[in-house]
């Protein structure tokens, strides 16, 4: 079996067809008698990943412009924004190749999010520019007014959204390794697509755009328009209740809160999802002590059953102390699965392979489904490791065996073991020296004697013309296999008498350890295990501690290793990732605006977002869905799902709240007539890009093909934040505009009235002064 592992910087579908087209060659200098077969390719799911997301990127564009032409009912001015998206695509190429960044499932999975929101900008520039339109303005005039009316609106937007990934690129450990090229990718669609958006489109407006009098229209386009009036017309009568009782809607933005701090404590954490990449891995354990043939027999009768199973497509089995193996006891099964069109996911066919591997007296089977990343750590019978150490041996080997007793008993864990391995029969032979010697016997002669007998001592080599052969000296199969035949093993003393060993030495049987295993410089007893199905990795880790710290004495330490400790260490920079891009943002949209207010105001859309996600992925953890739908935690790819929702749903806040500034510093409306007159004005654009971006998440949400089940957290995440955000925060942030437009005025009152004070005192009197302090 050939493992081949890929250089940094080397394309790893490159390398694999290079060793493919090497294979004919390879073929034709081996023997007749030997065969040369592929047995499993990693390429080959990664192919089809790519694939799918591929074919995901060209059905989100194809959603993304069909609600560009739903809403604009205009083949030309659907062209407009349209363009802003092969545009920002080539342009986010060109970053990534100077980057020297590859096509791979993250950086196609940036672009395909990307689709939704880089036509965003050139949709708000339009819908500007033909509002100008409408209001009786030319064409070349409307896109001068339009595009320097929106333009700061569209810079706002932009900037803000590319400041959520900058945390993202400054982050070390696997988490930010991971999550780099993505942040790149999008960030550079995202700032491609603001420079389209503020030139290329203005330019197409005023050359392909037509007055409204001089369009025609015909019965769809005065159907959709008249659907569009009712929501429009609904959305008014219904807002004004609302900024009549704004109270009402503030107690609803705290339960808001209330509910998306909830959710986050009730959906359980985790790292990477599932992935079915079409293999299963087996360790099998039987009886320390067995020997080679038995152990053979087993794994034979073993394999037998799972080639029978009709997911399987074809296997590696091998036993003994090789590879991952330091005992003889232990061996490896390694399944390739059929097609995945035509069998259940992986996680099902292992739950329905479970049962039938029980039956095979004298062995146990650990089987799991390798994570498309893996993260440090030992290869364990099972997936996930938790670690014991302790200089004390006798009280290391007397509580491991408990704890994992009692792990066993856990609902959360299966395939619960350990490598703790302390009852191998052995034979102790003790040399009686003084009778040796007396003897002529020494104790080196019986150490060769005992190696020539059960060793592999070479003692020749045959030379072929092309090969050679090395001569063993062992004794007969049956009398390995006996221990009374160490009686029979017989010396050659300095004399040249032959003496029998137990003439000289004292032959006992006892339980001694195959292995001593030891992490770092201390003796070490890992425990292993597999998740329960529908359970998620934080919830068995949290178990797991809580039962350590219960039973286990302080002279023993703990520590989770491999994918469990990455999730432990990732898990609370993925919290401190998502404030820090809240306050990033802040303070980018305060720079933008010169205000410590109005970024707050912008941001009073995020519980709604964020109570929506949740919500969502809360929905899709029951365990009504089927196995390969159900969602299980708030895994990395949700977590990127909610930081991206950050940077989305303030867009629609950005759209209000710029055009009721301008309208309060130009025509003197109050905030709360500014506010209204912005929200229904900006509400088609508001529309049409939240639209856009549900389409272009919606095809991740609902993903199907290899890999999908990845991306789906990220997509259910991003859908469930947008629908409930659009319908809350069309609501939410104009009465959140009042109270801090309120603010705003009493805290400049303040100052005022405070400055004038000051500045009306007597000089010489610091009694007045202190008491007016």
């Amino acid at each position: 079996m050939l493992a081949i592992q890929r250089q940094p910087g080397t394309n790893t579908i490159e390398v694999v067809n290079s060793i493919k087209a090497l294979l004919p060659t390879f073929r034709k200098q081996m023997p007749a008698s030997v065969d040369l077969n592929i047995l499993y390719d990693r390429s080959d799911s990664i192919r089809d990943s790519v694939n799918d997301v591929k074919f995901t990127l060209l059905l989100t564009i194809g959603l993304v412009i069909m609600v560009i032409f739903l809403f604009l009912r205009n083949i030309s001015a659907t062209i407009i924004p349209s363009l802003a998206l092969p545009m920002s695509i080539v342009g986010t190429f060109a970053v990534m190749y100077l980057l020297g960044y590859s096509l791979d499932n993250l950086s196609l999975m940036a672009l395909t999010l990307s689709v939704g929101f880089v036509v965003d900008d050139a949709i708000v520039m339009l819908e500007n520019i033909v509002r100008h339109m409408e209001g009786g303005e030319g064409v070349l005039q409307a896109a001068l007014t339009g595009s320097r009316e929106i333009s700061f609106t569209i810079l706002s937007m932009t900037l803000s959204l590319a400041a959520v990934f900058l945390p993202v690129l400054f982050m070390g450990g696997i988490l930010g390794r991971l999550l780099h090229e993505f942040a790149v990718t999008i960030g550079a669609a995202i700032l491609v697509s603001g420079v389209v958006s503020l030139t290329l489109t203005p330019m197409l407006c005023s050359r392909f755009l037509r007055p409204p009098r001089e369009q025609h229209h015909g019965r769809l386009y005065r159907l959709s328009e008249q659907g569009f009036d009712a929501m429009l017309g609904l959305y008014v009568r219904t807002l004004k209740p609302v900024l009549q009782h704004r109270l009402a809607t503030m107690m609803v933005l705290l339960a808001l809160v209330a509910g998306t701090g909830y959710l986050f404590t009730v959906i359980p954490g985790g790292f990477l999802p599932s992935e079915d990449t079409g293999s299963v891995f087996m360790f099998t354990e039987a009886q320390q002590g067995i020997s080679f043939e038995s152990m053979k027999a087993h794994q034979k009768e073993l394999a037998k059953i799972v080639m029978d199973s009709p997911y399987v497509d074809n296997l590696f089995s091998s036993v003994g102390a090789s590879g991952p193996n330091a005992t003889l006891n232990t061996g490896r099964i390694f399944m390739r699965l059929k097609p995945r069109r035509t069998r259940p996911h992986v996680d099902e066919v292992i739950q329905r392979l479970r049962p039938k591997l029980a039956v095979v007296p004298g062995l146990r089977a650990f089987m799991q489904n390798l994570p498309p990343i893996r993260i440090g750590g030992q290869l364990t019978k099972s997936l996930y490791q938790f670690t014991l150490q302790s200089p004390d041996t006798g009280e290391l080997y007397k509580y491991a065996p408990q704890l994992e007793t009692r792990l066993k008993g856990l609902k959360e864990l299966q395939d619960v073991t350990s490598d703790l391995q302390i009852a191998n029969p052995q034979v102790n032979v003790e040399i009686d020296r003084d009778k040796a010697a007396t003897l002529g016997v020494t104790a080196q002669q019986v150490e060769d004697a005992l190696y020539t007998a059960y060793g592999m001592r070479q003692i020749s080599t045959i030379y072929a013309p092309n090969n050679e052969y090395r001569v063993i000296m062992e004794l007969l199969p049956e009398y390995q296999l006996d221990p009374t035949a160490l009686s029979l093993l017989y010396i050659r003393s300095s004399k040249g008498n032959l003496v029998p060993l137990n003439t000289v030495a004292t032959l006992t049987r006892n339980l001694g350890p195959m292995t001593i295993n030891h992490l770092g410089q201390l003796p070490a007893v890992t425990i292993s295990f597999n998740l329960a199905p529908g359970v998620a990795l934080g919830q068995a880790v949290d178990s797991v501690d809580k039962i350590a710290r219960q039973m286990l004495p302080s002279t023993i330490t703990t520590s989770f290793q491999g994918t469990a400790q990455a999730f432990q260490s990732s898990f609370r920079g993925l919290g401190v990732l998502l404030i820090m891009a809240i306050l990033v943002i802040y303070i980018v949209l305060g720079i933008l605006y010169e205000s410590f207010i109005h970024p707050i105001t912008i941001l009073s859309g995020l519980p709604a977002a964020g109570f929506g996600a949740l919500l969502t992925l809360w929905i899709f953890r029951q365990p009504f869905w089927p196995l390969e739908w159900r969602v299980t935690d708030l895994n990395l790819y949700g977590f990127v799902g909610l930081i991206m929702l950050v940077g989305i749903v303030k867009k629609n806040a950005i759209m209000m709240i710029d055009f009721a500034l301008e309208t309060q510093r130009k025509e003197g409306k109050s905030p709360g007539d500014a506010i209204y007159e912005g929200a229904i004005i900006r509400f088609r654009p508001i529309m049409m890009t939240t639209m856009a971006a549900l389409m272009g998440t919606l095809p991740i949400a609902l993903g199907f093909g290899a890999g999908a089940e990845a991306r789906r957290p990220l997509g259910l995440a991003v859908v469930g934040g947008l629908i409930v955000s659009q319908l809350l925060t069309l609501y939410i942030t104009p009465v959140f505009y009042t109270y801090m437009e309120g603010l705003q005025h009493w805290l400049g009152r303040f100052r005022r009235k405070k400055k004038t004070t000051v500045e009306e005192l007597p000089v010489g009197e610091p009694e007045l002064v202190d008491s007016q302090d």
